[in-house]
């Protein structure tokens, strides 16, 4: 069997036992990439450049990553200069965090990100290029529908 065919028979086993422990009222499925019923939604909608002299960026996806891992069902939307995280070419300048692995580590652990498409091809360092698989191309719809979703709304 082929390593991809592997980990397609794997994902599908880890849905099935998901679904029954679901049907019997066990979770225990917390990682499966939906959110928690009745926890709170935050939106964090970040617009800065990765690598502007701050740490503004930075602090954004660690709070990300703080309120996830508090279970809190936290969503992140990049807009402006900001969707260069979700492209492979950006790198961290020396001695400073990966903050696009950062994102990548994000995306791992179930958290939804969006990158505007609009911005993709008019805003940061690499203008016009994809962004990664995992991060999904957004609209300003889809940033609407989320800010109408949750219950708090953070910007950065």
């Amino acid at each position: 069997m082929s390593g991809y065919a592997l980990n397609v028979s794997l994902a599908v086993l880890v849905v099935v036992v998901c679904v029954v422990l679901a049907a019997i009222g066990m979770s225990g499925c917390a990682e499966t990439g939906e959110e928690k019923k009745g926890a709170k939604t935050i939106l964090i909608v970040l617009n800065r450049a990765p690598y502007d002299g701050t740490d503004v960026a930075w602090n954004a996806l660690r709070l990300v990553g703080k309120l996830k891992d508090d279970g809190t069902n936290v969503r992140l939307f990049l807009m402006n200069d900001s969707v260069d995280l979700a492209r492979e070419s950006t790198k961290a300048p020396e001695d400073y965090f990966d903050l696009v692995e950062d994102v990548k580590k994000l995306i791992a652990k179930d958290v939804p990100v969006k990158a505007c498409g609009t911005c993709q091809t008019r805003c940061g360092i690499h203008k016009g290029e994809g962004y990664y698989e995992g991060a999904e191309k957004g609209t300003l719809g889809d940033l609407s529908e989320w800010v109408r979703e949750s219950d708090q709304v953070i910007t950065f």
